[in-house]
């Protein structure tokens, strides 16, 4: 049987007036690549639905990027029904979801679900921002006590987007009970524990993705 992927991305697209985001290209496509390559059924999904903003910066002509980019161009809203066929949940970065995924009621529903069903939880690079307000159904934060990488503090700084983030994501996932790891900046570096995959940036997609096939598998 065919393993089921769901993918959930950011609709998120400023911030600040002048500075635009979205979903970083590179976290989406790579790891779209990687589980279809392993004949993975894979749904694309989006916390409104529509076509999905991209952030400016991640935009490349990659022409191994092109099936995953047309599914961007329509998305489902997240369901809370998004669940029961799935065996894995991935989310994919760029600094939308710092603003987007933390307080979706429906993104939270859907990882207590996998969570507590003990299915596998991926995220990368910004994408971690969905887990940050994730908990079992007694209330536990999901990251409690798991080792987990994401966008550190010091590569937002390098970026110059720290005053403007809602939160410093590697912070705030250490005051969540998270055992924190990562790489050198910029560096591949992911970490799996257990049935929680994670990675640091977008250098880590690929890696991070494996690493999703090595749990499911």
């Amino acid at each position: 049987m065919s393993k089921h992927i769901l993918m959930v991305v950011t609709n998120h697209t400023t911030i600040t007036d002048d500075h635009k985001t979205g979903l970083w290209l590179e976290e989406f496509a790579v790891p779209y690549n990687v589980f279809k390559d392993n004949g993975y059924d894979v749904k694309v999904t989006s916390i409104e639905g529509g076509e999905v903003p991209l952030d400016p910066n991640s935009i490349e002509e990659r022409p191994e990027w092109k099936t995953a980019e047309e599914e961007l161009k329509n998305t489902a809203v997240l369901s809370e029904n998004d669940t029961e066929d799935f065996d894995a949940i991935f989310l994919p970065g760029g600094h939308g979801t710092m603003f987007d995924f933390p307080d979706n009621q429906t993104l939270q529903t859907v990882l207590k679900h996998f969570a507590e069903n003990n299915k596998v939880i991926s995220a990368v690079c910004h994408g971690p921002a969905g887990l940050v307000n994730a908990t079992y159904a007694d209330g536990t934060p999901l990251v409690k006590g798991k080792t987990i990488s994401a966008f550190t503090d010091e590569e937002e700084k390098e970026m110059q987007l720290d005053m403007h983030m809602p939160f410093m994501l590697e912070t705030e996932l250490r005051e969540k009970g998270a055992n924190f790891e990562r790489g050198d900046k910029w560096s591949d570096f992911s970490v799996a524990d257990g049935n929680l995959v994670t990675g640091q940036n977008p250098q880590s997609s690929r890696s991070t993705a494996e690493k999703v096939v090595d749990a499911l598998n």
